[in-house]
């Protein structure tokens, strides 16, 4: 994860017009269901400790997750976030009027859209994680008409094709982690988008919109599983 960082910050910095990264439940430091951090369980933590000596490093970057944007929005069209909607948040600038330089809470706005889930269900619905809300059709027709936009575009979901439509296609979840856990052997996906995109209309975006599909790489049988504690290539 440290190199991968190292890796994608430069360029937040150097193309901020046009390369960004956004808040995920999973960037944050705290973890809103235990109070332990996602970056410790993940191998973060120990990863910058080994490689550093201290936690210094590691503080500097979960730091620097408070500062990454909650949402983005492509061309006035697609609407960009990890999670989904929230009751508290009715246009984008009540999105934008977030106090988001902090920890993801909780509960509230911020924690809904790290949080909350498309569903079948109309009307906002008590989210089985835990944490933010599920939202049905009529709310995500309401929140694009309201702010003119064309659609949603999530993730926080693994859908086995690496991506999949919903709600009379006004949300797409686009899932990029192949064969999740290692067990679930789902595809990946990256969405691209046209640069004309801010040309077209409702019923014809879907033409400007492209899914790339992966599989995850063949599986190294000579490859054995070590009980010690991983280097991560020191």
């Amino acid at each position: 994860m440290f190199r991968l960082l190292a890796l994608l910050l430069p360029f937040v910095v150097t193309f901020m017009a046009s390369f960004m990264i956004l808040q995920s439940y999973s960037v944050s430091e705290a973890n809103v269901l235990k109070p332990i951090t996602f970056s410790w369980v993940y191998g973060f933590y120990d990863e910058c400790l080994r490689k550093y000596g201290n936690a210094n490093v590691w503080k500097h970057f979960t730091d620097t997750f408070d500062y990454l944007p909650m949402t983005a929005v492509i061309s006035d069209r697609i609407f960009c976030l990890h999670g989904g909607l929230s009751p508290s948040i009715d246009t984008l600038d009540h999105a934008r009027d977030l106090d988001r330089v902090q920890e993801v809470p909780h509960e509230g706005p911020m924690c809904d859209l790290v949080w909350s889930d498309p569903d079948d269900r109309c009307g906002w619905g008590i989210s089985p994680r835990g944490a933010g809300y599920t939202f049905g059709q009529d709310i995500t027709e309401q929140f694009t008409h309201i702010n003119g936009l064309h659609f949603i575009a999530r993730a926080h979901q693994l859908v086995m094709e690496g991506y999949q439509w919903q709600h009379n296609r006004s949300v797409v979840t686009v899932f990029s982690a192949p064969n999740y856990c290692y067990r679930c052997g789902n595809q990946a996906a990256i969405m691209e988008v046209d640069d004309s995109v801010d040309q077209t209309t409702k019923e014809s975006i879907h033409d400007h919109c492209r899914f790339s599909q992966f599989d995850p790489a063949p599986r190294d049988e000579s490859w054995h599983k070590s009980p010690r504690t991983p280097d991560y290539f020191l």
